[in-house]
C-alpha cells in the first residue's frame, strides 16, 4: 500500500510540503518482483519477514526446552533431542534472527535517513539477502537428517568427528559461511553507502545516530566474521580431511577454538546490540519532544564500544588455564566497556529528563530497554570479575545475564524499531492498544522467565542440562521460568497479530506521523521506489525540525500575501 502524498516544493520559496491524503492499496508486481528486487526497501522487508519467520521457529524451540525443564525428571524431550533443540535455538536466534532483523531495518532505513535513493550496490544487496536465506535452508535442512547438537558455540572436541560424526555440525559450519558472506557484503554496502551517498550538507557530525550505530556494527562485522569463518573452516578440515588443528592428541589445541570463537563471539554481542542503541537514540528524543542529549558523546561511545569489544574475548574463558596477567587484562578491559555503555544510558536518561513525554508504544519498548538492559549490564560487570565468573561459570546465572543483554536489549530494540518505523514502511500505524498490551506481556514475561534464573544459577543449576532431580529444589523456580516464557511468547505473538491486522486496518499515518527529526520522515509513507522527489539540503542534526519551521514560515508568509 502507499500513502498518496503531496510532496512538493513551493515555487519561489524552496519549501517542501508534506500532506497525506489517503492510503492506496499496494502495487502488485507478483512474487517474481519480490524475488528479483534490488530495491533496498523491499530487500529490507524480505529480511524482516524471513527473520520473523525464523524467530517463530526459535521461539518454539525455546518453549520446548522450557517445557522440558518445567518439572524435575520431565520426559518431553530425550537428552539428544534436547541438545539438538538447544543448538537450533541458540544458532537460530543469533545468526538467523537478530542479525538479519537489524540488516532488514538498516536496509530500509539507512538510505532514507541519509537522503540516498538506494544502497551503493543494489545487486550485491540482493545477493546478501539470498546468501542469508541459503544459510537458513542449509541449517534447517539438517533437521531431516541429523540436526546439530554441539550447542551454538560448537566447542571442540565435542564438535569434532569422533564425538559427533553426523552431518549436523557440517550444516552449522555451512550456515556460518553463508550467513557470514551475507553479513560481510551487507556491511561493506552499508559502509560505502553512508560514506558516499549522504545528502548535501550531511557531514559526519550530522549523521543520524542509528546510522552511526550501523557504521560501528559494520566495522565489527568486517573485523570479526572472517575470524569465525576461518575457525569453522579449520573445524571442517579436522572433521573430514584429517587435519589436527583442535585435537590435542595430535598436536592441536582445543583452546584455539575458544580463542577464535570468542574473538568473534563477544563482539557479536555488540553487533546485535549496537543497532538497538541506535534505535533507542532515535526514539527517545522524538517522544520526549527534546533534542537528543549528548549527540557527540553517544556517537563516540558507539565507536568506543566497537573498539573495546575486540579486547575482551577471553573473559568467556576465565575457567580455562589462562595466565594471571591475561586474567587481569581481560577483567579490566571487560569492565572498561561499561564506561561507554554508561555514557549512553546517562545521555538517554538526560534526554527524557524534563521532556514533554508522549507515551506511545515505541517509547514503552525503549523505556523497557533502559531498565532491563541496565540490569543485564550490571550482571555483566559482575561476570567480568574472574573470581565471580569462576563461581558461576556454566550455570544458569550466565544464561540469565546473556538473555538480559540480548533478549531485553536486542529484542526490545527490535520491537521499538518495528513500532517506530512501521508507519513509514506501510503508511499505517500499528494498534496502540495491542502494542502496549504486547509490551507489558513481554516485560512481565521476560522478568518471570529470566530474573529467577539468576537464583537458579547461584544455587548451582548448570546450564545445558536436559533434566534435574527433584531433591535439588529447582522445580518451583523452573516452573515459574517456564510460565514466564509462555507469557513472553504471547506478547511477541500479539505483536505479530498486530502487524497482520494493521496492514489492512491500521489508522493512516501520513509521511511524518511522529514529528520526528530525521530525513526518512521527509519521504512519503511508504516511500516511492526512488525515495525522494527532492532531497533537501541538511543544515543540522535534526533536518526535519528545520523543514517544518520552513513550512510554517512559508504558510504564514502565504497567509500574509493573501
Amino acid at each position: 500500500m502507499s500513502t498518496r502524498t503531496s510532496l512538493d516544493v513551493r515555487i519561489g520559496t524552496g519549501v517542501p510540503l508534506l500532506v497525506a491524503d489517503r492510503v492506496d492499496p499496494p502495487t502488485r508486481h507478483g512474487w517474481v518482483g519480490w524475488v528479483t528486487t534490488t530495491d533496498h526497501k523491499r530487500i529490507g522487508i524480505l529480511y524482516l519477514v524471513t527473520a520473523f519467520g525464523f524467530m517463530a521457529l526459535g521461539g518454539i524451540e525455546a518453549l520446548l526446552m522450557r517445557t522440558q525443564l518445567a518439572q524435575p525428571g520431565n520426559t518431553v524431550l530425550s537428552p539428544q533431542a534436547y541438545n539438538e533443540v538447544l543448538t537450533m535455538h541458540g544458532t537460530t536466534m543469533v545468526f538467523l534472527v537478530v542479525m538479519p532483523l537489524w540488516a532488514g531495518f538498516a536496509n530500509y532505513v539507512v538510505p532514507l535517513q541519509i537522503g540516498a535513493r538506494d544502497m551503493a550496490f543494489p545487486k550485491m544487496n540482493a545477493f546478501s539477502y539470498w546468501m542469508y536465506v541459503a544459510g537458513g535452508i542449509v541449517f534447517y535442512g539438517s533437521v531431516f537428517f541429523s540436526p546439530p547438537e554441539a550447542g551454538w558455540t560448537s566447542y571442540t572436541p565435542l564438535s569434532s568427528g569422533p564425538y559427533i560424526p553426523g552431518n549436523g555440525t557440517d550444516a552449522w559450519i555451512y550456515l556460518i559461511h553463508l550467513t557470514g558472506i551475507s553479513s560481510i557484503l551487507g556491511s561493506l554496502n552499508i559502509m560505502v553507502t553512508i560514506s558516499n551517498m549522504r545528502a548535501r550538507g550531511m557531514g559526519w557530525g550530522r549523521l543520524p545516530l542509528f546510522c552511526w550505530s550501523m557504521v560501528a556494527q559494520a566495522v565489527m562485522i568486517l573485523l570479526t566474521l572472517p575470524v569465525i569463518a576461518g575457525a569453522v573452516t579449520l573445524l571442517l578440515t579436522d572433521r573430514h580431511f584429517g587435519t589436527c588443528f583442535y585435537d590435542p592428541h595430535c598436536g592441536g589445541s582445543a583452546l584455539l577454538w575458544q580463542h577464535l570463537f570468542w574473538f568473534f563471539g563477544h563482539p557479536e554481542v555488540y553487533i546485535m546490540i549496537l543497532p538497538a542503541f541506535g534505535v533507542i537514540s532515535e526514539v527517545l528524543p522524538v517522544f520526549a519532544r527534546k533534542p537528543i542529549f549528548g549527540y557527540k558523546a553517544i556517537a563516540a561511545s558507539s565507536l568506543g564500544i566497537a573498539f573495546l569489544s575486540m579486547l575482551v574475548w577471553a573473559h568467556h574463558m576465565f575457567a580455562t588455564p589462562l595466565p594471571a596477567i591475561a586474567l587481569a587484562f581481560f577483567m579490566l578491559t571487560s569492565m572498561l566497556i561499561a564506561i561507554p555503555t554508561g555514557v549512553k544510558i546517562l545521555n538517554w536518561i538526560a534526554t527524557l529528563f524534563r521532556g514533554s513525554i508522549v507515551f506511545r508504544t515505541p517509547l514503552y519498548f525503549a523505556a523497557g530497554f533502559l531498565v532491563l538492559f541496565t540490569l543485564g549490564g550490571i550482571t555483566g560487570v559482575m561476570l567480568a570479575i574472574y573470581p565471580i565468573d569462576r563461581q558461576v561459570t556454566d550455570t544458569y546465572f550466565v544464561v540469565a545475564h546473556f538473555h538480559f543483554v540480548l533478549v531485553a536489549g536486542a529484542v526490545s530494540g527490535i520491537m521499538a524499531a518495528l513500532y517506530y518505523w512501521f508507519p513509514k514502511m506501510t503508511g499505517r500505524f500499528l494498534s496502540e492498544r495491542m502494542g502496549k498490551l504486547s509490551f507489558w506481556l513481554q516485560f512481565v514475561g521476560f522478568l518471570a522467565t529470566f530474573l529467577i534464573q539468576h537464583s537458579l544459577g547461584l544455587s548451582g543449576m548448570p546450564r545445558r542440562v536436559y533434566s534435574y532431580r527433584a531433591d535439588t529444589g529447582w522445580g518451583v523456580d523452573n516452573l515459574i521460568s517456564t510460565i514466564g516464557a509462555f507469557i513472553l511468547a504471547t506478547g511477541v505473538l500479539l505483536t505479530l497479530v498486530n502487524v497482520m491486522w494493521s496492514l489492512r486496518t491500521g489508522a493512516k499515518a501520513g509521511p511524518d506521523p511522529w514529528k520526528a527529526n530525521t530525513l526518512e520522515w521527509f519521504a512519503p509513507s511508504p516511500p516511492p521506489a526512488h525515495n525522494f522527489d527532492v532531497t533537501p539540503v541538511v543544515r543540522s542534526v535534526e533536518p526535519m525540525r528545520e523543514l517544518r519551521r520552513q513550512i510554517r514560515t512559508a504558510h504564514r508568509s502565504g497567509d500574509g500575501d493573501e
